[in-house]
């Protein structure tokens, strides 16, 4: 068989397109021989990878009898493709036979396929690589050269992931097995979640983990702690990261998530402080004021060394637009993998059209739209952080709800989940009566009620139910945790 880098010998010096179909053929032959060989290929080889337009169809008649349980054999493949365009002028059912029979080694089936895999992918770069030129080249003025960049971003990351240019429907066999291997994930999980842990177990519970595709809404006043709680996720989806190989040699999260954090307002060294203080236990404040003793410094080491090699990567550009998150993204994880994306927040996003800037109600849903689609595409969950508006303070019950999101795009509707935070303590707080009358110890015994009390309200969830989850907040630490019922007095003493 001749190899890859010679086939293209075969054409006009004009075309030089990549294929072998003699590596092909080979691939087909073992399959024919062996209905085994189909699945030790089948998690990359796609019929969409040959470049021989009557491969194509033998690939597919083969896959679809293996997938039902049947023999893919040259009798019954001539069967089933005797009327299709190309087939009998191939060699028809003789074609098929000389495949199985002048198989050059079954063994070497995976090094077949992962050539033809390969060329295609050389053919996809060949087409992105046309198109760019062809658009760089002809381009109107209103073609932003920013957006080809991202456009071209996406297209790569599209070739990378799946070994081919652009999309398509997906059988619904595909997508039972696929559900399938999540319930199987799921069993196999600690704690049964389908999806990234938050770290908090009722959370986990109510949510089962955060979901591939999945965008995710935390929103609240500010205040309310936010920026803690996106924190807290990922940092524990990042200390529960357990990479598991896969047969075709590529790597998966067996659990948790590597992380990819976009910070827009926090630097990222006052984000690492924040999290060095929760995992330390001394206050933020002190690490960077370094008030602070030794014991406390040598804690505060040691949980610098413990976190130092967290599969989680810091974005703290400000400013930028949801392509620019999408592109950076789609890097981060042809690089280095990613499981999941927090942004802080959604309101210091932009949107890419010109129309946009002058209209906030559309940026913000062309930026929750992109934020939907790039869950979708990169397949997996977003975590976002809204701000509510002021009208939640404006009114007597303060605690929010999805009308809240209603004038803020179209976030309610693109979102899978929607949560909001809410810490009674922090109105109580503002609301204390002068010290000494009947009503400041009413207030007193309220807030000893609600104090280090934080409730998330899911107000919308696409696959399960709404509710409340009551979570301990300190804010010294600005830190989550579950809430012990039993232990709440202890809690609050912190």
């Amino acid at each position: 068989m001749a190899d890859g880098a010679n086939i293209s010998n075969k054409q006009s010096t004009e075309d030089r397109i990549p294929f072998s179909l003699e590596a092909e053929q080979a691939i087909l032959g073992a399959i024919l021989f062996d209905n085994e060989i189909h699945y030790r290929v089948s998690s990359f080889l796609k019929s969409e990878h040959f470049y021989d337009p009557v491969h194509q169809l033998i690939h597919d008649a083969s896959a679809k009898l293996i997938n039902a349980g049947r023999v893919a054999s040259p009798t019954i493949i001539d069967a089933s493709l005797a009327s299709s365009k190309g087939f009998a002028e191939a060699g028809g059912r003789r074609y098929l036979e000389n495949l199985a029979a002048n198989v050059p080694s079954t063994a070497s089936a995976p090094d077949y396929a992962r050539v033809v895999f390969d060329l295609a992918v050389r053919r996809g770069l060949m087409t992105i690589g046309g198109d760019l030129i062809e658009r760089a080249r002809d381009a109107s003025l209103d073609d932003d050269p920013a957006r080809q960049v991202e456009d071209a971003e996406q297209a790569l990351y599209a070739l990378a992931e799946t070994g081919k240019y652009g999309g398509g429907f997906k059988t619904f066999r595909a997508a039972i097995a696929e559900a399938i291997e999540i319930a199987d994930a799921a069993v196999r999980r600690e704690g049964g979640l389908a999806g990234v842990t938050t770290g908090l177990r009722d959370l986990d519970q109510m949510l089962g983990g955060l979901h591939n595709s999945d965008l995710i809404i935390v929103a609240g006043r500010p205040g309310m702690g936010k920026s803690s709680l996106a924190t807290n996720i990922a940092v524990a989806a990042a200390r529960a990261y357990k990479p598991e190989r896969q047969p075709d040699g590529s790597v998966r999260a067996a659990e948790g998530a590597i992380v990819g954090l976009f910070t827009l307002e926090m630097a990222a060294e006052q984000l690492a402080t924040r999290v060095i203080s929760e995992f330390s236990g001394v206050p933020s404040n002190d690490i960077r004021r370094g008030e602070i003793d030794q014991e406390a410094f040598d804690r505060v080491y040691h949980a610098a060394r413990e976190l130092e090699n967290l599969p989680l990567y810091i974005d703290q550009t400000g400013g930028i637009s949801i392509g620019q998150l999408a592109a950076r993204a789609r890097r981060l994880k042809r690089q280095h993998g990613l499981g999941l994306i927090v942004v802080d927040y959604l309101q210091l996003l932009t949107g890419t059209g010109k129309r946009s800037h002058d209209n906030r109600v559309q940026e913000i849903t062309e930026i929750s739209m992109g934020l939907k689609a790039l869950a979708k595409e990169l397949n997996l969950p977003i975590v976002a952080l809204s701000q509510l508006s002021r009208q939640v303070e404006n009114r007597e019950a303060k605690r929010p709800q999805l009308a809240d999101l209603r004038e803020s795009g179209s976030i309610e509707q693109d979102a899978d989940v929607v949560m909001f935070i809410y810490r009674d303590e922090y109105y109580l707080r503002q609301a204390e009566p002068p010290a000494g009358t009947v009503e400041h110890e009413d207030w007193q015994r309220k807030l000893e009620a609600v104090l280090g009390v934080a409730e998330i309200i899911i107000g919308k969830q696409r696959h399960g139910p709404t509710g409340k989850v009551d979570l301990h907040f300190n804010e010294k630490l600005t830190k989550f945790s579950n809430l012990d019922r039993g232990n709440y007095d202890q809690h609050r003493r912190e």
